[in-house]
């Protein structure tokens, strides 16, 4: 069985991090974000949107409970039209599709791993036991 340190493994990490930028996902997301910021209504809602969050902060700080609800709600109401513009909407699947990739993709580095440790303890990939665990369980006919 081969034999591997901790920079081996980081190395192939960052081959696998590679490669995952080169993903369709990764391209999607990456022309999405860039059409996010090349228009005009997104980045004015935006701007206005961190605006009122300034004003928002000033008027929780100095008590004026009335004037924040107003805050509120108009940046409520910048952000649900920043939600229906179909741009964001791609945007933010774009996203998704990215963070499901690399989570399926740390799913299976760790159930891969755990298999491999059952394996070479001769452990029973069934139940999820290691090779220890089996023979130290009750029932077991070690001793």
């Amino acid at each position: 069985m081969a034999q591997y340190n901790k920079s081996d493994v980081i190395k192939r990490a960052q081959e696998l991090a590679k490669m995952i930028a080169e993903t369709e996902e990764v391209d999607f997301f990456k022309r999405a974000e860039a059409q996010l910021n090349e228009n005009q209504k997104v980045r004015e809602t935006i701007a206005s949107i961190k605006s009122l969050q300034k004003q928002a902060v000033n008027f929780q700080h100095y008590g004026k409970t009335e004037a924040l609800k107003q805050v509120e709600a108009k940046i409520d109401r910048l952000q649900e039209e920043l939600d229906e513009l179909p741009i964001i909407q791609q945007f933010q699947e774009s996203q998704i599709n990215v963070n499901d990739l690399l989570q399926l993709v740390a799913n299976t580095i760790s159930n891969t791993v755990t298999d491999e440790i059952i394996v070479s303890t001769d452990g029973d990939l069934l139940r999820g036991e290691t090779g220890s665990q089996v023979r130290n369980s009750p029932g077991s006919s070690c001793s």
